[in-house]
């Protein structure tokens, strides 16, 4: 109880949830004031492409002042940006409000900073674990409710419970979260300091193994975004076969959840002391390349269940594992820029993932769509392995 983890995780956990009843919600939301695919696509691009531009530079900002306060305000952009989706009427409203939560958005990245502040190496993975349960819950119960609401309320309904929840976690960030003091290096050199203070790629992908992770974890999040972006309620809906509505579609994301939560709650840290982390990473890309590549052969719901299974405990191990690779592949004193970097990479893959899915849908081609993430799986797969084989033969 003395830990700063069950705060972080309460903290995290009310912030997923309402990403998660957002998520789901937004193609149907979309689609109500008369987009189409492509630009539904653009749609969840958005975001990403704010938080491409907010990623490093809130990451750097949580090293010299501290997480906590650097956390709050990017909660307080997030409460802002779901009051303005329930208040929508028309469809530049609901751009706007992923915009201004885009643009603010570093809650994840400055709450695996605080976690790699306060853990140790070796219990890393199983404390990153926490977000992974965090997600798995949020996406078990945020679409549920978001499929509800919607169906019985309208559209804005999900929005502003999402808003009610992004308040509760500034809450409990700022009664709960202990403050830390921003990390320093003693003897860091002028030039040293400099070099921190700047966003120099160089800095992390000329070093391989940094470079490594961050290319695992630009695979990873662009396999995720081609997938469970805004792509996974556009192809349910139109898949034959399956046809889903909202609150079916809030359903499919609910199970997808249910086994993140299951995977990361009870098996992640046994799997991690018998396997180590590369190999899990490794393992995660397979499952993913196998579940997205043949959804397009899903036109019954049991298949469909199936293959989001298999796909589901790839999405489950991926993170905390890749996360943790990363950390430990840069300084103490780095880590904050590099996760924030890592989110800059994610925010490209989702900007790319998202626009493409839209694209592949609007044109009829889904079982390209799923192909597609299956095709980025197989890349991450293929960085994992690359970087072992020197490693075993060293």
């Amino acid at each position: 109880m003395k830990s700063p983890l069950l705060p972080l995780f309460l903290t995290v956990f009310v912030d997923v949830l309402g990403l998660t009843i957002i998520l789901p919600l937004l193609p149907f939301y979309a689609q109500h004031f008369g987009a189409p695919p492509w630009l539904i696509g653009i749609l969840g691009a958005s975001y990403a492409a704010c938080q491409l531009v907010s990623g490093p530079i809130l990451g750097r900002i949580s090293d010299v002042v501290g997480r906590k306060p650097t956390l709050l305000v990017s909660q307080a952009g997030t409460f802002v940006g779901f009051l303005m989706i329930g208040s929508a009427g028309s469809l530049w409203m609901l751009f706007a409000g992923r915009i201004i939560d885009g643009l603010t958005a570093g809650n994840l990245s400055i709450a695996q900073a605080y976690i790699s502040d306060v853990t140790k190496p070796e219990h890393r993975t199983r404390a990153f674990g926490l977000i992974g349960i965090s997600f798995g819950l949020g996406f078990l119960i945020g679409p549920a409710i978001s499929g509800v609401l919607a169906s019985r309320f309208g559209y804005g309904a999900p929005a502003y419970a999402a808003a009610g929840l992004s308040a509760l976690s500034i809450l409990f960030t700022a009664t709960l979260l202990p403050a830390k003091p921003p990390l320093a290096e003693p003897h860091a050199s002028p030039a040293e300091a400099t070099a921190r203070r700047g966003f120099d790629l160089g800095r992390f992908f000329g070093r391989p193994e940094p470079r490594t992770r961050l290319l695992q974890f630009f695979a990873y999040t662009l396999a995720f975004a081609t997938l469970f972006g805004t792509g996974l309620a556009l192809f349910l809906s139109r898949q034959p076969g399956l046809e889903y509505d909202v609150r079916k579609t809030g359903w499919v994301f609910a199970y997808v959840g249910l086994l993140g939560a299951l995977i990361q709650g009870g098996l992640l840290g046994r799997l991690v002391k018998r396997h180590g982390d590369e190999k899990l990473a490794a393992t995660a890309f397979a499952l993913m390349a196998a579940g997205y590549g043949l959804i397009g052969f899903a036109h019954s719901t049991p298949v469909l269940l199936v293959l989001m299974a298999i796909g589901g405990m790839g999405v489950g191990l991926g993170r905390p594992t890749i996360t943790t690779l990363l950390t430990k592949s840069v300084g103490r004193n780095e880590q904050g820029a590099a996760l924030g970097l890592s989110q800059s990479l994610g925010s490209v893959a989702q900007i790319v993932g998202q626009t493409l899915a839209g694209l592949l849908i609007s044109h009829g081609l889904l079982f390209t769509y799923g192909l597609a993430g299956a095709v980025f799986a197989l890349c991450g797969l293929a960085a994992s392995l690359a970087y072992r084989r020197p490693a075993a033969a060293a």
